[in-house]
């Protein structure tokens, strides 16, 4: 008895693969993105810190302390920035990815029907086998009777 082929098995691994690949880029996308996020929070406990100590010392170490929270800001400002980026490239990847799954499963559930009707058709036979033996085995205890 021949075994099941579903003549759509190579679009299938290709579409797994691709799904996987998906997956890798969202997880390192989702990677770089909390990376954005800690060093924002990083500087921002900086700024935090430094913008209580700068109301003591004297005035060149309150300058000084000034010009690197003007500088602190600025760096806010980009990962503010580089953050939102990140958000947008993370959200990009997984809807590449939601794409993905449903292609691939597209290609999975008509796998699933062939394979079921394959099955039925096969039982069918066999059924059908079994049904002619049983009449023939009847015949045949019916005639050595008579």
């Amino acid at each position: 008895m021949k075994k099941f082929d579903f003549k759509l098995q190579k679009l299938l691994d290709i579409r797994h693969s691709k799904e996987e690949e998906s997956k890798l880029n969202f997880s390192k996308a989702q990677d770089d993105k909390i990376n954005a996020e800690n060093n924002l929070d990083k500087l921002n406990m900086n700024y935090g810190k430094y913008s209580e100590t700068r109301k003591y010392g004297n005035v060149v170490q309150q300058k000084i302390t000034q010009f690197y929270l003007n500088s602190l800001a600025t760096c806010i400002d980009e990962a503010t920035a580089e953050l939102e980026k990140k958000k947008i490239i993370v959200e990009e990847k997984r809807q590449d990815l939601k794409q993905k799954q449903i292609d691939r499963k597209t290609v999975d559930i008509l796998k699933d029907k062939q394979k079921t009707k394959y099955t039925k058709e096969i039982n069918d036979i066999e059924q059908r086998n079994n049904d002619e033996f049983a009449l023939y085995g009847y015949i045949r205890n019916a005639g050595e009777r008579g």
